[in-house]
């Protein structure tokens, strides 16, 4: 037999080491980017919805307040341990996108974030567009790190040197399959919002180290990069406990279920 596809790409077993950093580190969302996700897909009282790859739960515990019951699913031992510690109430599933383990029709909405860049897209639509409702929606959410300061600017060619040096691309690509069609769900729509994190240094640090490129390194390698953040911050001259601005936009794509689709 023909052994399948791995469960998760390869680079994505960093995060399990890379958990706690992840909570520490990641920012949150534009308030206003998770505000209109939830007024397009109807999140309130008495809706469900499914965060796909919800890592530590950093999306989730933003749309609880809306008053929709939300599940995680979540493939990483690691994640779901930080997810299970920080929202105690609020239920997490092992699983995948291209296998969720939850009934056909389950759903009034399915988000990702920060994540659907990983997934196989047309397995994976086809069994968001099954967990779905019929009319249910679909959102998708990036925070995009800006080079628009010296120190995020230098953060950002860090992490391109790392990825060069690993010789993958990470993740795989997904608009194309939107613009094809055939996949149960109707235009791509795109708004961005302006977004910025301030942390401290050790902060900072966490938050490089959470990344998929260098969460997948060595311990030695880890503690490299760490090093390196840590002169960056030195070059530019933030101290340690200095508040660090980095700028963000946040990304968010929404789509609906369709009628149709293979």
């Amino acid at each position: 037999m023909t052994p399948g596809p791995p469960r998760v790409p390869p680079q994505v077993h960093g995060f399990d080491r890379a958990a706690d950093s992840y909570e520490r580190g990641r920012p949150d969302y534009a308030a206003a980017a998770v505000r209109f996700v939830a007024a397009e897909l109807g999140l309130r009282r008495g809706r469900t919805v499914v965060d796909l790859g919800c890592g530590t739960g950093k999306l989730t515990r933003a749309l609880l307040p809306f008053g929709a019951a939300v599940v995680g699913v979540e493939p990483t031992g690691g994640m779901r341990r930080v997810f299970e510690r920080e929202l105690p109430t609020t239920i997490v599933l092992d699983g995948v996108a291209e296998a969720i383990p939850l009934p056909d029709g389950f759903a009034d909405a399915v988000v990702a974030a920060q994540a659907f860049h990983w997934f196989r897209p047309r397995p994976s639509l086809r069994e968001i567009r099954r967990v779905l409702r019929r009319g249910g929606g679909l959102g998708l959410l990036w925070n995009v790190r800006l080079a628009t300061t010296p120190v995020s600017r230098r953060i950002n060619e860090l992490l391109h040197r790392r990825r060069e040096m690993a010789a993958r691309a990470p993740g795989r690509p997904w608009k194309a399959v939107f613009a094809e069609g055939g996949h149960g769900f109707g235009r791509l729509r795109r708004r961005r919002f302006a977004h910025q994190q301030v942390v401290d240094g050790a902060t900072l640090v966490e938050r490089v180290l959470s990344v998929s490129v260098v969460a997948s390194l060595r311990p030695s390698a880890r503690r490299e990069v760490a090093e390196e953040v840590r002169r960056i911050l030195a070059d530019e001259g933030v101290a340690a406990g200095d508040p660090v601005r980095i700028p963000y936009r946040t990304e968010v794509y929404v789509a609906r279920r369709t009628g149709r689709g293979r």
